[in-house]
């Protein structure tokens, strides 16, 4: 689909960032840094609850953006009153 809006092309990267194999692979790379022994489970947790947070926030940025998407679009939502 074309992109219609600038809220539709936030929408799609928003969406890509969540599914993107790069992405992990790259949280990966990050956790090696941040968590260097794995048996530090205080930093693990630390890490894993920051992970959710981000990930959590982009959800929120998407689902945000649900109403503003072209009504042919097939995640398009109608705004709740």
């Amino acid at each position: 689909m074309r992109a219609k809006t600038v809220t539709h092309v936030e929408y799609e990267v928003l969406n890509a960032l969540m599914d993107d194999e790069v992405i992990a692979e790259t949280l990966e790379s990050l956790k090696e840094s941040l968590v260097p022994d794995a048996t530090d489970k205080v930093a693990e947790r630390r890490f894993n609850d920051g992970v959710k947070n981000v990930a959590k926030l982009i959800l929120n940025m998407a689902e945000r953006r649900l109403h503003r998407l072209p009504p042919e679009h097939p995640e398009y939502q109608p705004k709740e009153e």
